[in-house]
C-alpha cells in the first residue's frame, strides 16, 4: 500500500488574497513536514495546480499560477494540473495513484470548501481511503463565516460516519501515521 500525498493548490494566487488565506505560513510548514515523512516512506507526493484562463490569477503566464517558493517540492515530486475544483479532472492524477486497492490519499492544500472538499469527495466515490490533516487545509475568511468556521465544519463534515460515500480519517497533520510502502 502506497501513501500519496496531494498538495493541492499552493499556488501564489491562493496566498496573494485579500482577506489573506488564514495561518497560510503555519500551513505551509506543517505540509512541508508531512510531505517529507510521505516521501521518507517511499510514498508519492503530488502537486495539484490549477491552471485557469488567460487573464486569471490562475493564468500560467502569471504569477499567481506558480507554487508558492515555500513549498518544497521533491526531485520525485510529480506535478498534476487541474482545470476546476476537483483534482481528479486530471487524467494523469488518477493513472499514477494506481487505484485505491493500492494507494492511501492524504488530501492537504487550498481551499477548504471548494478544491480540498471535491477532491475528499471524488477520491471516496472512487473507493479510496482518504485522510485529511485537519490543520493542513485553509482558506481565507469568507464573507458569511471565518475561515476557521469553515474550516471547523467541513473537519466535522468529514469525521461523521456514514455522511459520505466512505470513512474519512480527520487529524492534527503531526498525527499522520505514514506506514513504509509495501508496493
Amino acid at each position: 500500500m502506497i501513501y500519496s500525498l496531494l498538495i493541492v493548490d499552493m499556488q501564489q494566487a491562493s496566498l496573494d488574497r485579500v482577506p489573506p488565506l488564514f495561518d497560510a505560513s503555519g500551513l505551509i510548514r506543517r505540509i512541508n513536514l508531512l510531505a517529507c515523512r510521505v516521501r521518507e516512506s517511499a510514498g508519492k507526493v503530488i502537486i495539484v495546480q490549477t491552471t485557469g484562463p488567460r487573464g486569471t490569477p490562475y493564468d500560467p503566464d502569471q504569477a499567481g499560477w506558480k507554487m508558492v517558493s515555500e513549498i518544497e517540492i521533491g526531485p520525485d515530486d510529480m506535478v498534476v494540473q487541474k482545470t476546476g475544483s476537483d483534482a481528479f479532472q486530471s487524467a494523469k492524477l488518477e493513472s499514477s495513484l494506481g487505484g485505491p486497492a493500492d494507494c492511501k490519499l492524504i488530501v492537504a492544500g487550498c481551499d477548504t470548501e471548494f478544491c480540498i472538499d471535491s477532491t475528499v469527495r471524488s477520491a471516496l466515490a472512487r473507493g479510496y481511503e482518504v485522510t485529511v490533516p485537519e490543520d493542513g487545509h485553509s482558506l481565507p475568511d469568507r464573507p458569511h463565516l471565518t475561515a476557521r468556521q469553515i474550516i471547523g465544519h467541513h473537519n466535522a463534515i468529514w469525521s461523521m460516519p456514514g455522511a459520505l460515500a466512505g470513512p474519512v480519517t480527520v487529524r492534527k497533520c503531526s498525527e499522520i501515521l505514514v506506514q513504509p510502502s509495501s508496493a
